[in-house]
């Protein structure tokens, strides 16, 4: 959870975002990404190079996105991409957490801009088989490669994932993915007591931002008119593949 600097609504002179998320996928929280102040569980990206068509027909080779999306996570995003030589490697997303989604959106427009593909998915690195969390984040932190595979187990995809997904220029999601959509809050991490008439305008503003972001993605804006749904009834919806291709979410049908 965090601001974002670029779309982030402010109230009262500081920033606040729109967040949203599902449980933290992780059992023991991973150290910070950064130095001091530095939420643990801060999404990072490292290269993972598997066996042939392990990331799909002709693709051995994948960069890991893993942790929740906060406010300076387009940073390692673009670290990452420069660190490449000018290879395009799909993005294999694994989101967890609540979720800057104004970073997520600037997530989404960095993988449009760079003319990556992405899907979702939860990488196993085999150097990591039998150490504790902390161990195997030490070896994944500096950006890889890393010997692993792609794990065959269902993973969830929530709203973070979905907006960072749509940016992909061939996003596809493995057909046993859950795509969960909850709701959204704002949250301002330098001032918590936002008042309820500022949380009303920035719900507003970002709603339009994010429609504005979804249509030049190609993805339907009802995706949207879900969430909202859900950030005033309290609850979650689960997409089926068949929405999936019909709110342009994927942009080919799941196998």
């Amino acid at each position: 959870m965090g601001a974002s600097s670029a779309r982030a609504f402010v109230l009262g002179g500081v920033i606040a975002a729109m967040t949203a998320g599902l449980a933290a996928g992780q059992t023991s929280p991973r150290p910070p990404v950064g130095g001091i102040g530095s939420p643990a569980d801060a999404m990072i990206f490292y290269v993972a190079h598997g066996a042939a068509d392990a990331c799909g027909k002709g693709c051995s080779d994948w960069i890991a996105a893993e942790g929740t999306v906060q406010w300076d996570t387009n940073r390692r995003l673009i670290a990452i991409l420069d660190r490449q030589a000018g290879r395009k490697l799909p993005v294999v997303i694994h989101a967890w957490g609540p979720s800057n989604l104004n970073t997520a959106t600037r997530l989404g427009r960095i993988l449009r801009d760079r003319g990556i593909d992405a899907t979702a998915g939860a990488t196993d690195v085999e150097a990591c088989h039998g150490k504790m969390e902390a161990e195997c984040f030490a070896l994944k932190r500096p950006g890889g490669p890393l010997d692993a595979g792609i794990t065959a187990s269902p993973t969830d995809c929530d709203i973070a994932c979905v907006l960072m997904l749509a940016g992909a220029v061939h996003r596809s999601l493995p057909p046993a993915t859950h795509v969960i959509l909850t709701g959204t809050a704002i949250h301002n991490r330098l001032a918590p007591n936002v008042s309820e008439e500022g949380r009303e305008a920035a719900t507003a503003m970002f709603d339009q931002q994010f429609k504005v972001y979804l249509r030049e993605m190609g993805v339907e804006t009802e995706l949207l008119d879900i969430i909202d749904r859900n950030s005033a009834i309290r609850k979650a919806t689960e997409l089926p593949p068949s929405e999936w291709t019909r709110l342009g979410i994927v942009t080919s049908a799941p196998p």
